[in-house]
This record gives structure tokens, C-alpha cells and sequence, in this order.
């Protein structure tokens, strides 16, 4: 309530009832009591705004924000025209909104004698770009992982069926790696535009898992002189995380790793408990009291200069011809966005290691180990996404190894090829982000028809709702191996 007393514009909050919760000193000023605590926003609203107050709170509810031209009444009969920035906050538990009242030509109701533009009119203008630039990005991003989506499933599928010698599997490998590429820069310009900036679609497991999965990436024809050393705490603590961020960031510390080694190489993955009674600082990892899980990878290659070492995870910094330099800040930005921290700790001529702290719950969740011949199976999966070359490549992958594949591009038409399947899926892949009904809605209809459904949300934003708390997701862009392995482990996973 202080800030919206600090404010010098009309400022107040409202319920879905459109009835007043709180205002500030300006909006007292202008309106008196025709907008005083308990109040209705009808004593102010004309009809020159269309909708009736509950109506345009609605369509507010539906966007989350909104910023639009109102007409609304003052303290007299003047009927005065103002720029509303509308927004949901939450408060005690509630969701209100908050309304910010910009007069585009007049202050509290008296014409204007200076001819400076007020600075809360050029901020609100200023929102407005950034808001349509936010938007723009949010859309390149989502259109962009789709197809990336396309290329990198396809690619993989192919590559997972190419004999080591075959002479069209570099070429395959140089397809996954510039996708892989391209996705980060699509994962970049996603957070960039989130409005959920540490939301991620986080997973409950064992992180030995996936190292496991990332060193096999590396473990090729193409690197047969390297030595691994691969020595995980069997009673590992298990962490929150998002799976296909997190494997990023380990395919890159792997990848420096690799790169460094010139001959005789040897790369080294450790992977401990630690729990921090104090405050610990470990180079550039700054840790609070709690449980983590440290994941180490050190090398025995070049080293890394001294003067170098303290900006390595800088943006742009780098002493790589042809790199841009965002490798290991990506790497910074994931594990800190996942509440963790990341320190590097190099002997020039004699090797580096980077440690990664992730924040950890004293449980420990068994080590599953799904083989490539485990991916496998015969149970019936319906999948959803608008983007049809998604689901192109996912119906052919799944039907490669044996599953019963359906598909629909709505959640319209996924409800009626289920009611013409004639038979229950054993589990539903869709895409959060869809036209009319949004897999939200879908989830929870199929819920009602068949409660005993596996659900997995196939999308590149991040989570910000509530249904999606017990759920699984594949993180787009993501190959045909990673569909198969979240597909198989959705259907073994035991009931919650």
C-alpha cells in the first residue's frame, strides 16, 4: 500500500466484483468519494468504455494486463478521458487489479499550462514498446522452438539409427549441434520475455540421471582417445530442475572440458552431498544454510590463465576465435535461476574444474537407469500441438518404437479423436500454448474423462500455473531420444 501511496497518479485497486479495495492520495483528490473503499467502479465508468466494469476485469483476467483509453467520471459531472494501465496483482491471497491513470492531455482534472510531457506519460509510453517488443519475442521464440523442435527430433531419430561408420552421421552431428545452438539462442530470447523469470518446467529427480545421459553424448567415435572418470554419490540427494536447461548448461561445461584436452585427456565427473550449517562462498558460488548437491567436472587440459579465470562467465567475453562468448555465462544463468551457484578453479598447463551447486532435499530417489532398449513399448500415447510438423516428427519417432500413436493440432479435435479411438490413452503429450482451448483446459477435461491418464506438457515456456504442479515436461526444443526417455518414464512412474 506504500508504493501505491508514493504514487503522484491516480492509483486504486479493485476486486472481480468491481468493487474498490484500496486507493491512494491522488485518486482521492480527483474522484473524492465517488471511488472510496467499498465503492463500485460503476460510480466513475461511462458507457463510452463499452464494456460494463466486471466485463472489462474479465478480459483484464484473460490477458493479465492491459493498457487502454477510459473515460471516466471525477468528482463533478466532467467527463475526463485517461491512458489506463491495468494489471492482476495478488494480495493476501487475492487477485485484485491494479488500475494507473495516465491523463493523456490533462493532470487531476485542470488543463495543463507546461508543455513538458509528464515522465509518467513517457514511461507509460515506454512500457507500451517494451510490452509489444516483449510480445514480439515471446512469438519468435515460441514459432522458433517449433521448429527447432522439427529439425532436432528428426535429425536424432536419424542419428540414433545410423551405424558409428556411416558417412552421413557427421553430418548428422553438425545438424544436432547447430540446433542445439539455435536453441539457445531461442531459450535466450524466451527469458528475456518471460514475465516469470524463475519459473522453470522443474522435475523431481536424481541428477545422476542425467549426467549420465549427457557424458554418453560425448562418449563417440569422434572422442575415443578421452579417459572418463564417472564416480556419482549412489545415495545422491535429489534436486529440482529443469531438465533440458540443466543439460545445456552440463553439455557446455563438457564441451570447455573436451575442448582443453589436447592429448592424453582425461575428463573427471564427481557428483557429492554438501549441507552448509553458515553461509559458504565458493569462488563465485554464493551459498545460504541448506542442503545442495555439488556436481564437479574437472580436466587435465591447458588451464586457464590468471588474469582470464575471473571473467570467464562475463557475456561476451571470450578467448576463443569464432565464439561469442556466452557459453559459460549461459551456464551462470541457468544454475543461479535455479537457486544454485557455480565457481571455476583453474592451474594454467594443468587443468580446470567447475563446480555447480544446486539446492537439494535430504531424500534420496533411486538411480533408474532407462536403456535404449527400455525406450521401447506398446501403450497408446495422444499427442497435441497446432504445429503439425511437431507432430509429425513425434508420431514417427514413437511409432518407431512400437507405441500406438495418436494425433490432433487442438484440444478441440484431440477430445473427438478420443472419443472415436474407442479406447482410454495410457498418456497425453501436449503443448501448453495453443489457440482456443490451451492444454490447461485439455488437461483438465481429459482428467474428467480418464483420471488415470499420464500427462506430459511438451512446451518452451516456463511454468506459472497451478494445474502444472504434478505434471512432467519436455522442454522444447528437445530431440527424439529425450521425447522417448520422458515418454517412457511418465508411463513407469509410480502414482503419486
Amino acid at each position: 500500500m506504500s508504493v501505491l501511496n508514493a504514487a503522484a497518479w491516480p492509483a486504486f485497486l479493485v476486486d472481480a466484483s468491481a468493487l474498490v479495495q484500496c486507493v491512494n492520495a491522488a485518486t482521492r483528490d480527483f474522484f473524492g468519494h465517488k471511488l472510496e473503499a467499498k465503492a463500485s467502479l460503476a460510480n466513475i465508468w461511462t458507457n463510452e468504455n463499452g464494456a460494463e466494469p466486471t466485463l472489462f476485469l474479465a478480459k483484464i483476467k484473460e490477458a493479465k494486463s492491459l493498457t487502454s483509453i477510459l473515460k471516466l467520471r471525477g468528482k463533478g459531472i466532467t467527463i475526463t478521458p485517461f491512458t489506463a494501465s491495468v494489471c492482476l496483482v495478488e494480495r493476501s491471497g487475492a487477485l485484485l487489479y491494479l488500475f494507473q491513470l495516465f491523463p493523456p492531455s490533462q493532470t487531476n482534472g485542470a488543463p495543463r499550462t507546461d508543455s513538458k510531457m509528464p515522465s509518467v506519460e513517457i514511461n507509460l509510453a515506454q512500457k507500451q514498446k517494451l510490452d509489444c517488443a516483449l510480445q514480439l519475442t515471446r512469438t519468435v521464440a515460441l514459432d522458433f522452438n517449433n521448429t527447432l523442435t522439427a529439425i532436432l527430433g528428426h535429425a536424432t531419430h536419424v542419428l540414433g539409427s545410423a551405424a558409428p561408420e556411416h558417412p552421413w552421421r557427421p553430418s548428422l552431428i553438425e545438424i544436432e549441434k547447430a540446433a542445439e545452438r539455435a536453441a539457445e539462442v531461442a531459450n535466450q530470447l524466451a527469458a528475456f520475455s518471460s514475465e516469470h523469470k524463475d519459473a522453470y518446467a522443474q522435475t523431481t529427480g536424481n541428477i545422476n540421471n542425467l549426467l549420465r545421459r549427457t557424458v554418453e553424448l560425448f562418449q563417440t567415435p569422434q572422442h575415443n582417445a578421452l579417459a572418463w572418470s564417472l564416480q556419482f554419490e549412489p545415495k545422491i540427494f535429489t534436486v529440482n530442475h529443469d531438465e533440458a536447461k540443466m543439460q545445456q548448461a552440463f553439455v557446455k561445461i563438457l564441451e570447455n572440458a573436451v575442448q582443453a584436452i589436447k592429448v592424453d585427456g582425461r575428463v573427471s565427473v564427481h557428483t557429492r552431498n554438501v549441507e552448509l550449517s553458515a553461509p559458504t562462498q565458493d569462488r563465485t558460488a554464493h551459498l545460504l544454510p541448506g542442503a545442495y548437491v555439488c556436481i564437479e567436472v574437472s580436466d587435465n587440459g591447458c588451464g586457464i590463465e590468471p588474469a582470464v579465470l575471473p571473467r570467464v562467465f562475463e557475456p561476451f567475453f571470450t578467448t576463443k576465435y569464432g565464439h561469442r562468448g556466452l557459453g559459460l555465462a549461459w551456464v551462470y544463468g541457468i544454475v543461479t535461476n535455479h537457486g544454485g551457484g557455480v565457481s571455476i578453479s583453474s592451474q594454467l598447463g594443468q587443468g580446470a574444474s567447475v563446480r555447480v551447486y544446486l539446492p537439494a532435499v535430504r531424500k534420496v530417489m533411486e538411480e533408474k537407469i532407462i536403456t535404449d532398449d527400455e525406450l521401447s513399448g506398446k501403450e497408446t500415447v495422444l499427442v497435441v500441438d497446432d504445429e503439425d510438423m511437431v507432430l509429425t516428427m513425434a508420431d514417427m519417432v514413437l511409432k518407431s518404437r512400437g507405441y500406438r500413436v495418436l494425433t490432433a493440432t487442438s484440444g478441440e479435435k484431440a477430445l473427438k479423436v478420443l472419443e472415436e479411438s474407442n479406447s482410454l490413452i495410457d498418456l497425453l503429450v501436449t503443448d501448453m500454448v495453443m489457440p482456443k482451448m490451451n492444454g490447461r483446459e485439455l488437461i483438465e477435461k481429459i482428467r474428467a474423462i480418464s483420471p488415470e491418464t499420464r500427462i506430459v506438457c511438451a512446451t518452451a515456456c516456463s511454468r506459472s500455473i497451478d494445474i502444472e504442479k504434478q505434471l512432467d515436461f519436455l522442454t522444447k526444443p528437445f530431440s527424439a531420444q529425450q521425447l522417448l526417455r520422458k515418454v517412457r518414464e511418465a508411463l513407469t512412474a509410480q502414482p503419486a
